[in-house]
């Protein structure tokens, strides 16, 4: 399987701690100032990366007031799709100083196109990696020419059928990208947790042989933690700088401390992993001594037979092993033994090393 991904000189696979990308989509509120201080702040906070979406309007839809250009449901019902992109979109001019900014700064930036055009901008500002947002899944020229690039592609699953995802890794490989991440997503703003079906994580990988992450739009840290525990090895959760600004993106959105949160509770999570073992930690080799081991609970002495009323199985560990205790019953001992004595087997006739 595919296990190792490559962003920025970042490797991320099992064997790294969760790559944190902190989505700020149309939280910047339309403030060029505000989306420069998200990316400060997702500095800071101690993600890996951030990422922006990059669309117009018009590269997106129609401005047209049809009922079916009209959302029906859920965060955003009610609103038209093309005045939802306007007040969502971050402008192409936008693009070169919020990259300028995040390479000033020490933090990785990407971004999710949209189409061709959006491509040819992010080559153009040396953009290190490219997502395709869920709903661009069945997009298969958008992904072609992302695939192109030779760059690192990340492809979100959210309401993707088996043959969906199949075709779009398909495309991916057939046009070259050989480094690719799978993103489980539902695609609910935001999302109940008990819809998170995060064993899905482990599918994909075993599925379509590639490392796997998650897109997260539940509430809090604790699904992107268990999606650590299956395998998720890329966290993308969106971020605001607070949830009463009125940004577009807020029900479902972290502020700065608990995007903090998330990567602790993240990393957390990770070393938790550990691999299997059988054996003492480093820290529980100090409670070996609360094991049970075999002692004298009366004097014996020595022709002595040993019986269940002069031996026991007790703590601490110093004596012999508890599973010598029938071996030993009826044995004599071999020399005086006193009460509270760890028995060895220098003290027992009859009985071998």
């Amino acid at each position: 399987m595919e296990h190792s991904f490559n962003i920025n000189g970042r490797i991320i696979s099992p064997d790294q701690p969760p790559y944190i990308v902190a989505e700020i989509s149309g939280n910047h509120g339309g403030e060029l100032t505000r989306a420069i201080k998200l990316i400060s702040e997702a500095k800071s906070a101690g993600a890996d990366a951030v990422k922006i979406q990059s669309y117009t309007p018009d590269s997106i839809t129609i401005d047209h007031d049809g009922p079916e250009f009209i959302l029906e449901d859920g965060l955003w019902r009610g609103q038209k799709l093309y005045d939802l992109y306007q007040k969502a979109h971050t402008p192409i001019e936008w693009h070169k100083p919020l990259f300028e900014h995040a390479n000033k700064i020490g933090i990785t930036i990407f971004s999710s196109p949209f189409d061709q055009d959006a491509v040819k901008l992010l080559e153009e500002l040396g953009a290190p990696a490219y997502k395709i947002a869920s709903p661009e899944i069945v997009e298969i020229n958008l992904i072609e020419t992302c695939a192109t690039t030779g760059k690192p592609i990340i492809i979100s699953t959210g309401m993707a059928s088996v043959e969906e995802i199949e075709n779009a890794v398909s495309a991916a490989r057939d046009a070259g990208a050989t480094n690719i991440l799978l993103l489980h997503c539902i695609s609910a703003y935001p999302t109940p947790i008990e819809e998170s079906n995060l064993t899905t994580i482990r599918d994909l990988s075993e599925r379509y042989r590639t490392s796997v992450g998650l897109s997260d739009h539940t509430s809090g840290s604790l699904a992107a933690s268990l999606a650590v525990a299956q395998g998720a090895v890329l966290i993308e959760k969106h971020f605001t700088l607070s949830r009463h600004n009125g940004a577009i993106d807020n029900a479902f959105s972290l502020e700065p401390n608990e995007l903090k949160q998330l990567i602790k509770d993240t990393n957390t999570a990770y070393f938790a992993m550990g691999e299997p073992t059988y054996r003492p930690t480093k820290s529980e080799k100090s409670t070996l001594i609360l094991r049970r081991s075999l002692y004298a609970v009366s004097d014996i002495k020595v022709g002595d037979t040993l019986t269940s009323g002069n031996i026991r199985s007790i703590r601490p560990n110093l004596g012999l092993s508890p599973k010598f205790y029938k071996d030993i019953l009826g044995k004599s001992a071999a020399k005086n033994i006193k009460r509270g004595q760890p028995l060895d087997f220098s003290m027992i006739d009859g009985l071998e090393d």
